[in-house]
Parts: structure tokens; C-alpha cells; sequence
């Protein structure tokens, strides 16, 4: 089997090895899943947050303070500050952060709190934890190939990663292992609001890339509560417009893409943390922070709250095929007095 290196996190100066997730009928090709970095010493908090070996999930009870201050960083929307003053931070919603939290490999970035080395899940769990302070954050270990479970209440799914193998199968020639069976069907029965990274290869959603295929975006493609996230080289405002990163990939031609897909500045000049690895983080925050303000949204209603209130006079040439909906607006998500 080859190890390949994980189009969402390559831009972060580490690759990923891929271990064996999913199958193809007949042919048996094999789907690999990425494995991913990084951590300092550790407070009692944050190793009770850790899967280790066959750990599934694992539930930090308590969010360190120091990890979580809530203070509005430079590589943040303003909007994010304005969520919080008007008193809403992701209470009363789970974020699951599907991901690498037990493997070896670890790299180095700085949220605004210090340097730090970590491992790829621990990253994204940060990156979300800060954006939606007060969501509950829970850890799935990608490695253990077990169903996703839901908590209680409003649910959001982070997968920053991808599922390749070789291009041209058709959808009825995939099985999923339990993992991502059970990501798939609570997109396509709404029963969790899913932010996927797009991908760092510079091709349409699906597209091909070295002979391969992500066909875990393929599976999420017209899902209702699916989102395909991609990454803007800083936030875009009306006076200086965002770009789509060098290496992000886009929303395509296909309208059931562009209609699922947002962009969100991932300033790695300010972090050292580049990738679409970085743009779903944000926007499962956003899901939280909107679910906290409309406490009896759907997963479909937030969702859809979400892509219909994209804004794109903060993108330098505005094309769907290129940003999709367009660039996540907190503010406008949040500006009406309930959501339907």
C-alpha cells in the first residue's frame, strides 16, 4: 500500500500517512485516511481530551483556559468579536472534531497564544474551541474506523481531512467503514451540520489530482447539511478583497458544489498554519455560534443560514465556480431574528 501525502494539510509543512478506511467493490482498491500531528505538554484537561490506541471518542470535560482565552485574534473575522459582545459563543452545541489526536507526527503554528507543536487534530480542536468558546468540543480519533456518535442537542461535524484513491469508480462501488458511513448518513438525513475541507491540490471539489479522487467529497456532494469549505488567503472586506488561496481547491462547474461551498480567510502569514485543514474549523464554529443564538434551529436550517447569507462584494472576482456561495458572513448569519 502507498502512503501519500494529505492534500489538506500539505501547505502546513507536514504530510500525512493514510491508513486503510474503505474498500471498492470488485476491485478492492483501497481508501486511505490521514493521520496527523502534534503537541506540547500536556495539562491534565487536555490529555483526558486524547484518544489514544482504541480510544473513539474521547470528551474533555473542561476546555483549558489557556488554550480557549477568549480574546478576538488577528487572524479572526471581526465578526467573531461581535458574536461574542452580543452574547453568543456556541453554547448548547457539540462540535466532533474527526481527526488526528494519537499518532507521532506533530508540527509547530501559533493561534495567537504562544507557539506551539502539536498534533493535526489538536490544532483544528483549538482552532474551533476558539472560534465557539463556549461549544462542547469532542474528539474523534479518525485511526479507530468506528461510527461517529451524536450527543444530545445540536450537532456539528468537523472533517479536515480526505479519503483518496484511485479516480474513476462510481458511488456504487464504495463501501465505507463505519466512520465515515455514519458522517455520510447524517449529512444526507440532516441530522448534523458537516463542514468538510475542501482540499489543497488547486482542483474542483472531486476533481482529479495525481490519478486520485477525494471520494469522501464525492459521498458529501448534495447532502443537505454538507459544506464544502475552502480557504481565502486573509478576510476579505469591501476594501481590500480576499483571494482564493494558492493552493485551495474550488467549487467547480457542478451547481450542487457551488451551492454547498464557502470560503473563510485562513491567514497563515499571522499563524504559521496553512490549508484547508484550517477554513473548516472556522466555519464549525460559526455553526455552533449560530446555533446558540437560534436555539431551535435545524442542522438543515443553520446550514442553509450559512451558505444563504455568504457575501461575495469581499471577493476579488466574484465567480460561484471559483467561491461557491461565497465568503462566510457571521454577521449577516446572525442579523435576522429567526431562521426557517
Amino acid at each position: 500500500m502507498n502512503i501519500i501525502s494529505c492534500p489538506n494539510s500539505r501547505p502546513s509543512r507536514f504530510s500525512l500517512n493514510w491508513g486503510t478506511k474503505l474498500g471498492v467493490a470488485a476491485a478492492l482498491a483501497v481508501l486511505w485516511a490521514p493521520i496527523a500531528s502534534a503537541q506540547e505538554v500536556l495539562s491534565a484537561d487536555e490529555t483526558a481530551a486524547l484518544c489514544h490506541g482504541g480510544g473513539s471518542i474521547c470528551v474533555s470535560a473542561t476546555i483549558p483556559v489557556a488554550r480557549t482565552a477568549q480574546t478576538v485574534q488577528n487572524w479572526m473575522s471581526p465578526d467573531v468579536g461581535a458574536a461574542w459582545a452580543a452574547g453568543y459563543k456556541g453554547k448548547g452545541v457539540t462540535i466532533t472534531m474527526v481527526d488526528d489526536f494519537s499518532s507521532t507526527s506533530r508540527f509547530s503554528g501559533n493561534f495567537g497564544i504562544g507557539v506551539q507543536t502539536q498534533r493535526h487534530g489538536e490544532w483544528t480542536r483549538e482552532e474551533a474551541s476558539m472560534i465557539a468558546p463556549a461549544a462542547t468540543i469532542r474528539s474523534k480519533d479518525f485511526s479507530t474506523g468506528t461510527s461517529v456518535s451524536l450527543a444530545s442537542g445540536r450537532n456539528v461535524l468537523n472533517l479536515s481531512y480526505g479519503m483518496y484513491t484511485t479516480a474513476g469508480y462510481g458511488a456504487n462501488q464504495i463501501w465505507w467503514a463505519p466512520e465515515e458511513s455514519s458522517i455520510i448518513s447524517y449529512a444526507s438525513k440532516g441530522s448534523a451540520i458537516v463542514s468538510k475541507a475542501a482540499g489543497n491540490d488547486s482542483v474542483a471539489v472531486g476533481g482529479v489530482t495525481g490519478g486520485q479522487q477525494d471520494y469522501l467529497d464525492l459521498a458529501l456532494i448534495g447532502k443537505p447539511t454538507a459544506i464544502f469549505v475552502g480557504a481565502l488567503s486573509t478576510n476579505g472586506t469591501t476594501a481590500n478583497k480576499a483571494q482564493l488561496a494558492w493552493y485551495s481547491d474550488y467549487a467547480g462547474s457542478n451547481p450542487a458544489v457551488q451551492s454547498h461551498f464557502l470560503v473563510v480567510g485562513v491567514e497563515g502569514d499571522k499563524t504559521g498554519l496553512y490549508g484547508t485543514s484550517f477554513a473548516a474549523p472556522i466555519i464549525s464554529g460559526y455553526a455552533a455560534i449560530i446555533g446558540s443564538k437560534f436555539t431551535k434551529a435545524t442542522p438543515v436550517q443553520i446550514t442553509n443560514d450559512l451558505l444563504n447569507t455568504a457575501r461575495t462584494d469581499t471577493l476579488a472576482n466574484y465567480n460561484p465556480s471559483i467561491y461557491g456561495k461565497g465568503e462566510a458572513s457571521l454577521s449577516r448569519a446572525l442579523a435576522p431574528v429567526a431562521i426557517h
